[in-house]
């Protein structure tokens, strides 16, 4: 139980971090491999396995039984000093088979070889049919207590700490894929309490594209590859994604929001998460509510913008999976808000005429305020992801008590799937056994055998009732505070194959979403759609598509219709009239920059200002990194330099300051770099090439002294592009844009 209040935990942990940082002269740059430097040459003298790095950290070293072992959490990483078989005999040799004569053939004897290989074969599992790319994190969660009024689960007590595990994904793409497709992500986090596993599966779009679970194998099979190319990889611009959506317009709501920003996250630490269905809360007196839940960043919602995320698939793959590792390395630790939205439990359970038990409706916060209810904060990255991220499983069933389901038929299949694909990917029913999934509880469930069984069971009698085990174990009683259904009162029916009428609207609260938006962010959805219909081969498909966003706004299927070359079509009923819902856009505020990362160019002849901007930088939070013509040490001084001009690329700065205006590297010629282009010009071709690149992605650029020069050769200036000549007023001006994430007054919407 914690003494301080959570405000304050979080505050301190913040300053702490940010105190860290500044007081190191030389902090690292995230990014480093090991925990310390390796050795020139190949090491020769026996020693242990080396530590984590201080950012990583394991799961918690309970039996798999959830008793604490008290053994550090590196007594499940490898041990000793010497190579051995996994039965833990030394071995003298393992680059040799067993051979009958040097140059003769390999002996079927040779244990060493048969184990090493067999185990290689079988390292593989398979990966998850939806959400296989994916990358996690450890951290906690500490309860405010504001929830006490509607929730009974111990997790949200006031001041509770409670260890956690998030895992952030994408949908469609295989675990090969790449981290910024288009795409919905995951947003799953295990709560460890007291009371047992909880697990809030979630997504980064509060509604789904389908309202019932039976449908859910056919919006994946539409969205993956096609069967018979396998092709294309992660992606929804295709015939089959379109061919479903537009004839299953219950998902047309999620498809908007998919081709909005929101597909296209900046980060998965500036993403919000939803917990996409209705939950019912139990209070201490028994009394029960609705509620949705929802996560929300510290710092603000931010996307890419397309042509970024086209070049960052390139650029590098691993975008987001590096962006959050790197941010907790650094100490800028992640950290989102778990917000409650209640609704009263009425026999309709429908708030202003919104039915709570459809997934593919969500419920303005202007009608119903998300009420803060704690504060999760992400700082230890894995020590192996296969150990962790990829075999943590999830359930919607592990829930704890003061939480219960509701009858969204989506959730209930969810309830039934999750548990059932765990028994192919982790090989066998005793899966919250690994040490990823143990509850940090003791754990007594009469569940026996079964493949990959770790616990060594006493006893002789794992059933109910028993007398020869004593009566153990018994039931809890009301004080013990057990998981308890909620009796709900069912409705007089007859077994039906259908839906609500209420589930019948398929167009309002898109609507709603897109008359929600600024300027600019409609513009980006109407790209979006252009885009990915203009992908699709059959014409027939973009048409009946058409149909559909005509339904949704006239003005929206003009813009799309134009973009593709063909007629708008004529609503088919009268759009609604809806109140546009500020919270829905992600412009127009102003956010913290922790973790933000800032490119410096530098001329290594030219470094005024240099070291007093990245001192300030590293002080706020942030990481600068400094890009010159080449690696290592920066002329005569005892500045290093983290990317070079053929390494570096505009996408992964979120903002760009000029030190100096280089000229043209030894590499600035096609064959060193393609993307020097032509040689000519004073200042390296890279140089003027990232400086555009960050001017049309909408990005700050400040610039002081000889840096000017370049900004001039990049024939950039406007909104968003400050200079001068004191480096600290420029980068000041430089923070204060950076705070609203990018420069859109650079470029006027067209749409109204």
């Amino acid at each position: 139980m914690a003494t301080q209040k959570p405000g304050k935990r979080v505050k301190a942990a913040l300053e702490k971090a940010v105190d860290k940082v500044t007081e190191l002269v030389n902090p690292p740059i995230p990014g480093s491999p090991v925990s310390e430097p390796p050795a020139l040459d190949e090491p020769t003298d026996p020693r242990g396995p080396l530590p984590p790095k201080p950012d990583q950290d394991g799961p918690e070293t309970v039996s798999p039984t959830g008793a604490p072992t008290g053994a550090p959490k590196t007594a499940n990483a490898q041990q000793g000093e010497f190579l051995t078989t996994s039965a833990g005999a030394r071995l003298r040799d393992t680059d040799h088979s067993l051979k009958a004569g040097e140059r003769g053939p390999t002996l079927l004897q040779d244990h060493h070889l048969r184990e090493k290989v067999m185990h290689f074969d079988h390292e593989r599992i398979p990966e998850r049919v939806v959400h296989a790319r994916g990358y996690g994190a450890h951290g906690t969660f500490v309860g405010y207590g504001t929830a006490s009024k509607v929730c009974m689960a111990g997790f949200l007590g006031d001041g509770v700490e409670t260890p956690v595990f998030v895992r952030f994904s994408t949908v469609l793409g295989s675990r090969g894929s790449a981290d910024t497709v288009r795409d919905t992500r995951g947003f799953a986090t295990k709560f460890y309490t007291q009371e047992g596993n909880f697990d809030l599966v979630g997504n980064n779009i509060p509604v789904f594209f389908i309202q019932d679970g039976i449908k859910f194998p056919d919006v994946i099979h539409a969205g993956k590859p096609h069967p018979d190319r396998e092709i294309p990889q992660a992606q929804s611009a295709h015939d089959t994604f379109w061919d479903f959506v537009s004839t299953h317009t219950e998902a047309t709501h999620h498809v908007l929001w998919n081709m909005s920003d929101r597909g296209i996250p900046r980060s998965y630490r500036t993403m919000e998460g939803f917990g996409v269905h209705t939950f019912r809360l139990v209070n201490a007196e028994g009394e029960t509510a609705l509620a949705k839940f929802h996560w929300k960043p510290k710092l603000g919602v931010h996307s890419l913008v397309w042509e970024e995320a086209q070049m960052i698939n390139g650029f590098d793959p691993d975008f987001h999976r590096r962006d959050l590792a790197d941010a907790i390395e650094s100490g800028a630790y992640p950290q989102w808000e778990l917000g409650l939205q209640i609704f009263p439990d009425t026999p309709r359970q429908t708030f202003e005429g919104i039915d709570l038990l459809d997934p593919t409706k969500m419920v303005p916060e202007e009608l119903a305020p998300v009420q803060p209810v704690g504060m999760l904060t992400l700082n230890r990255n894995t020590t192996n992801y296969f150990a962790e991220t990829e075999q943590v499983a999830f359930h919607l069933g592990n829930l704890v008590p003061g939480i219960d389901v509701t009858d969204d038929p989506l959730f209930q299949a969810r309830l039934f799937s999750y548990l059932d694909t765990q028994l192919t990917r982790l090989a066998g029913p005793n899966f919250n056994q690994l040490p990823i999934n143990r509850p940090h509880v003791p754990v007594n469930d009469m569940l026996r055998d079964g493949f990959h069984q770790h616990a060594v069971h006493g006893g002789v009698a794992p059933y109910k009732p028993n007398s020869l085990d004593g009566g153990n174990p018994f039931e809890a009683t009301a004080e013990d505070r057990p998981l308890v259904e909620v009796a709900q009162p069912l409705p007089r029916a007859v077994k039906v194959r259908e839906a609500p009428a209420s589930f019948s609207d398929h167009f309002t609260q898109p609507r709603l979403f897109w008359l929600s938006l600024s300027p600019v962010e409609k513009e980006h959805v109407v790209r979006a759609f252009t885009f990915e219909l203009g992908k699709c081969y059959e014409q027939a498909i973009k048409e009946r598509q058409l149909r559909v966003l005509a339904n949704v706004d006239p003005a929206l299927c003009a813009e799309v219709a134009a973009g593709l070359g063909l007629p708008a079509p004529a609503p088919a009923t009268r759009p609604k009239k809806v109140t546009p819902s500020p919270a829905l856009s992600q412009i127009g505020q102003t956010w913290p920059t922790d973790g933000r990362l800032i490119g410096i160019v530098v001329d290594p002849t030219d470094l005024d200002g240099v070291r007093t901007v990245r001192e300030t930088i590293l002080a706020g939070g942030m990481v600068p990194l400094l890009i010159a013509p080449t690696g290592g040490p920066i002329g005569d001084s005892d500045l290093v330099a983290q990317r070079t001009f053929l390494t570096a690329r505009s996408v992964e700065f979120d903002a760009l300051l000029l030190a100096g205006s280089p000229p043209p590297g030894a590499d600035a010629v096609p064959a060193g770099d393609a993307k020097a282009g032509a040689p000519g010009g004073a200042v390296d071709p890279r140089v003027v090439l990232m400086v555009q690149e960050c001017f049309r992605h909408a990005k700050a650029i400040g610039a002081w002294g000889t840096g000017v020069a370049a900004l001039e050769a990049s024939g950039c200036a406007g909104a968003g592009v400050v200079t001068g000549d004191d480096a600290s007023k420029v980068f000041t001006e430089l923070m204060t844009l950076l705070g609203a994430h990018r420069v859109w007054d650079r470029f006027p919407a067209t749409i109204a």
